[in-house]
């Protein structure tokens, strides 16, 4: 275990013991989301990277010693992380990119990265005897925690999932195959969320929500690591990130100032942060400078659900991510984004949801404005599998050739 130092406001720097905060900074409010930082010096001193990467251990664990999980924790027993990083040599001739790779998280148990979050969480909450967490989510979050909660056993972990009845069918019925308990609520991610949180501090239950638990952060930091790692140590120059409520780009970003605060990275890569034109407040808020805490609530409209918020709640990290790498945030239309689901399946074989296609988009769209260059080596983090929202797929492609069942038939077909 690597032992927590301190929490950190990500807004006003305000420091606070370990055990003095569960969700966010006292002074800040909802707004003032907290890093988890280490005794750096010490953990250098003390680990190897070449050790770790030695591990047989193939899943998220294998970073346990940079992790805020004591060594005997019990763990959930799915295998969550150590993704597939794939070269991508057509996506790179595509691009006109120095080099390519994909990322593909869509391969964790419940088909999305959010599984490396809610993983850090039930173990965190098993560690301190709870027995109830409670998240809102547009479907990918809240399947992961119902996914790594049902894995460790009702009697156990009990899940309380907060969604808009709105989000995808297929999601909302992973949840329930999970036998989680499901609440639809009326109305959108925003309002699940504040309902969420506020039952969770009525009921004494453990809240998982993006943005208000720390931790989230510390799961989703080990893809970062994940890349390194496969890299040779060597990191891209550009990593691409789907944006919604900010925690992803956040946590990838945690996880390479880890490596180079431990001096394992001579560099972190540039964060380039895709959002959803109906849906884009960072990019605006990056755009002109504005302050996490002066942006203000919006209503948000995309296909990609899972990258849908009016207000992001990681949005101090998610655009102090982007300005201290040196990176950007972009913004891509529902259009793109339908048209870059089976293009970027087609360049790599990885069949992606919206929110996660995106990013191929949102690569078009930073070549064109300059913020990638064809001296770049990009890695592309993958988010969510394509099953997640198979009706937005179909709209993506044209139907298939119907034909008489006879060889001519077949032969005049194909000519066509």
């Amino acid at each position: 275990m690597a032992s927590i130092l301190k929490l950190k406001c990500a807004i006003c720097e305000c420091e606070y013991a370990p055990d003095a905060v569960t969700y966010t900074c006292p002074r800040c409010g909802m707004i003032g989301t907290l890093d988890v930082l280490y005794d750096y010096v010490a953990l250098r001193a003390r680990l190897d990277r070449d050790l770790i990467a030695a591990s047989p251990l193939q899943s998220m664990w294998r970073y346990l010693p940079l992790l805020p999980i004591e060594t005997d924790a019990v763990l959930p027993p799915l295998r969550v992380g150590m993704t597939p990083f794939y070269h991508a040599p057509r996506l790179t001739a595509d691009l006109g990119v120095r080099a390519a790779w994909v990322k593909d998280d869509g391969l964790n148990p419940t088909g999305s990265f959010k599984d490396r979050a809610s993983a850090m969480v039930v173990a965190r909450a098993i560690e301190k005897g709870i027995r109830v967490v409670a998240t809102a989510s547009t479907g990918n979050a809240a399947a992961a925690l119902a996914g790594i909660g049902a894995s460790v056993g009702r009697e156990v972990l009990e899940t309380i999932i907060f969604v808009p009845a709105s989000a995808p069918e297929a999601k909302i019925a992973q949840l329930l195959v999970y036998g989680a308990t499901v609440l639809l609520i009326e109305d959108t991610y925003d309002v699940a969320f504040d309902l969420c949180f506020q039952m969770c501090l009525e009921q004494s239950w453990y809240c998982r929500n993006t943005g208000i638990n720390p931790f989230t952060t510390e799961g989703k930091k080990t893809a970062a690591y994940e890349i390194a790692e496969a890299l040779g140590w060597d990191v891209p120059d550009v990593v691409m990130v789907s944006v919604g409520d900010g925690n992803i780009i956040a946590g990838i970003d945690k996880g390479f100032y880890d490596l180079h605060q431990l001096g394992w990275i001579e560099r972190v890569p540039r964060l380039i942060g895709v959002q959803a034109q109906g849906s884009s407040p960072l990019v605006r808020a990056w755009q002109a400078g504005m302050s996490a805490a002066d942006m203000q609530p919006e209503d948000a409209h995309t296909i990609a659900d899972s990258i849908s918020a009016g207000l992001p709640r990681d949005r101090a990290k998610a655009l102090r991510a982007v300005r201290r790498t040196r990176g950007a945030f972009v913004a891509v239309s529902d259009a793109e984004i339908l048209a870059a689901i089976p293009a970027l399946a087609r360049l790599t074989g990885v069949f992606s949801e919206p929110a996660c296609a995106a990013v191929y988009a949102g690569a078009k769209r930073a070549l064109e404005l300059g913020y990638i260059l064809p001296s770049d080596s990009v890695a592309f983090v993958l988010t969510g599998n394509g099953l997640k929202d198979v009706r937005r797929a179909q709209e993506s492609v044209a139907g298939g050739v119907r034909v008489q069942p006879s060889l001519d038939a077949i032969r005049r077909a194909l000519e066509k």
